[in-house]
């Protein structure tokens, strides 16, 4: 590893350390004590310059509310917040979902409409990242 991707790693490693330890320090709010299981989906483009491609995503991922398990949903895309190097703004698409337990996140895996919006939608995706966390 070099020194200079050794560097980021460390730095990035230490940022996150930081966040979640600040996040810790948070006291509960009604919505984690309520959906405590969280699923966090990050969407590379395949075409990463088409609006109308991510447009696309954008809806499909917005179908997946129907699914009986899922307690809210979020879908964003890159904010123009600062420039920082631990700052990710690589991909193009997000989506969080919120579930009441981890019985409900496994039903949505295989649910019809999240399987529906893989076959409708996946030709427009290079790349997912999914990060899934349980409140503490």
């Amino acid at each position: 590893m070099s020194t200079s991707n050794r560097r980021t790693f460390l730095g990035t490693a230490a940022a996150l350390a930081a966040g979640t330890a600040a996040a810790a320090a948070i006291p509960a709010t009604n919505m984690e004590k309520k959906y405590p299981i969280v699923h966090h989906v990050f969407f590379w483009l395949k075409n990463p310059d088409s609006i109308e491609d991510r447009d696309k995503l954008i809806a499909g991922v917005k179908t997946l509310v129907k699914i009986e398990t899922v307690r809210d949903l979020r879908v964003g895309v890159v904010a123009s917040t600062e420039k920082r190097e631990v700052v990710d703004t690589s991909w193009a698409v997000s989506e969080l979902i919120f579930f009441s337990d981890l019985a409900g996140q496994a039903t949505y895996q295989d649910h019809p409409v999240h399987l529906e919006f893989i076959k409708n939608c996946s030709h427009l995706w290079e790349k997912v990242v999914v990060y899934d966390a349980v409140a503490v």
